[in-house]
């Protein structure tokens, strides 16, 4: 496929359970997690292997858009959609859209992807963005991404694949969507081969998402871009948005949607919002042990994930399966490894304090 592309990169979430190395002025897709380049210097590479730097945008919020200019230094201010506050993804998305068409031909395709995903193969991760690019161009419909399961989890939200609809880019139509499941039905459903993980990628041109949104979406949706199509001046785009309700756009759009298509994702794929989980992606030892940051020293202990973001003070664990030991400037965390999902209730503290 050789048709040109344009990439959004959304930057939103907030990474409440990355607590201390995540806190609301600092989220998740900001921070380095493998390697020595943040989760979202890695997704602005992939991305530069989709389409060119004119064609790349990226929507964040206001309060942390001076980090994303720093770590971006190659992508122009003007490629950087700066919301005015947080409004949910259906919001952040149609404002993008509507940015975008003011600057691009509108039967191009734009693919919508996160900035806080860990994704190796990019090679892959390219191929499969580009050659849903190219179906939704050819069938007017907007195309998702879905990743094929490697064990049942409650995390995620999955999407039931109808009949086969292009046996040549294996394209599926969607029969529905899932919430995340309780364990059991995600064994189910794991167990069917029928699911795909919902990973919230997806494309289609601005004409054949404009038409969605006119058709199926609430009213409101569509009066709120007749708005935004008329705002002259970004005042008025930001006061526009402010009125925003908060909604994602899986319930504002996608569930409403009756002919949506979805490719299964060729790339390995993972949502690093817990320990547990940039555990199971770093680089361990013999032992299980991964550890980042400089004075850390682990004697006797498996499975343990230390990170120590304040070289100035050495960390030390002895005797420990099974744990993450995180030390920032914004405080200590000492947990077993399959506590992750709970430090949310600590950020959410912190947050009321």
């Amino acid at each position: 496929y050789h048709g040109s592309m344009i990439v959004l990169i959304v930057a939103g979430g907030s990474g409440t359970r990355l607590w201390p190395l995540s806190i609301p002025e600092y989220p998740k897709h900001l921070l380095t997690i493998v390697g020595d380049k943040s989760l979202l210097q890695n997704t602005f590479d992939r991305a530069k292997k989709i389409t060119s730097v004119d064609k790349i945008y990226i929507s964040t919020e206001a309060s942390h858009s001076d980090h994303v200019f720093e770590q971006l230094p190659e992508l122009a201010k003007d490629h950087v959609i700066v919301e005015p506050a947080r409004r949910d993804t259906m919001p952040c998305i149609l404002n993008a859209l509507q940015f975008i068409s003011t600057r691009h031909d509108h039967n191009e395709p734009i693919a919508s992807i996160h900035a806080d995903h860990q994704i190796r193969d990019a090679r892959g991760f390219a191929q499969a963005i580009k050659r849903a690019g190219e179906v939704s161009k050819k069938h007017g419909r907007i195309t998702l991404l879905g990743m094929d399961p490697t064990q049942p989890d409650i995390k995620y939200g999955y999407i039931h694949k109808g009949d086969v609809f292009d046996s040549d880019n294996f394209v599926y139509e969607i029969s529905s969507f899932k919430e995340k499941p309780e364990y059991k039905i995600a064994k189910r459903y794991f167990e069917s081969g029928e699911y795909l993980w919902n990973m919230g990628y997806f494309v289609a041109p601005y004409d054949v998402f404009q038409e969605k949104i006119r058709s199926y979406a609430d009213s409101k949706w569509s009066k709120q871009l007749d708005r935004l199509l008329g705002a002259k001046k970004t005042a008025e785009r930001d006061e526009i948005y402010l009125d925003f309700e908060k909604e994602a756009i899986d319930t504002a759009l996608m569930e409403k949607v009756p002919d949506l298509l979805v490719m299964p994702g060729t790339f390995d794929w993972m949502d690093v919002g817990s320990f547990d989980e940039i555990h199971q992606v770093s680089s361990r030892d013999q032992n299980g042990n991964a550890v980042v940051g400089d004075k850390v020293h682990v004697i006797d202990s498996a499975q343990v994930y230390v990170r120590n973001d304040c070289p100035e003070r050495p960390v030390a664990v002895i005797g420990m399966d099974n744990v993450v030991v995180v030390n920032t400037e914004n405080g200590v965390l000492v947990m077993r490894t399959d506590q992750s999902q709970k430090v949310k209730q600590i950020a959410e503290l912190l947050k009321k304090k």
